[in-house]
């Protein structure tokens, strides 16, 4: 089995920042989807230019929208031929309009 690198304190201080601040802007991200503060479009196109939102899982995105909880997410991506471990990032133009045609 591979080690993990070997890092220096500092390095590791400075990984751990960077992780918990993609955690929170991720955590806001929903938060504005949830209560309609952004729309999905506005979420895409963000997205283009901020890798940290375009990590965000799309099955975790479709959950934090309106009306929708895991199970609904769950079945809309597999209708919409979406693989569960998709990030936003990777999703088609076909599946982004699929997307925002649902949730519009």
């Amino acid at each position: 089995m591979a080690q993990p690198p070997k890092l220096t304190d500092e390095q590791r201080k400075l990984a751990l920042e960077k992780a918990a601040e993609a955690r929170r802007v991720r955590a806001e991200v929903k938060e504005l989807l949830k209560t309609g503060s952004m729309t999905l479009s506005e979420l895409f196109s963000r997205a283009e230019t901020d890798d940290i939102i375009a990590g965000l899982k799309v099955e975790s995105l479709i959950a934090s929208m309106p009306g929708t909880g895991k199970i609904k997410a769950k079945r809309l991506m597999e209708s919409l031929d979406i693989a569960e471990n998709r990030r936003i990032r990777g999703l088609g133009d076909r599946q982004k309009e699929a997307l925002l045609a649902e949730f519009s």
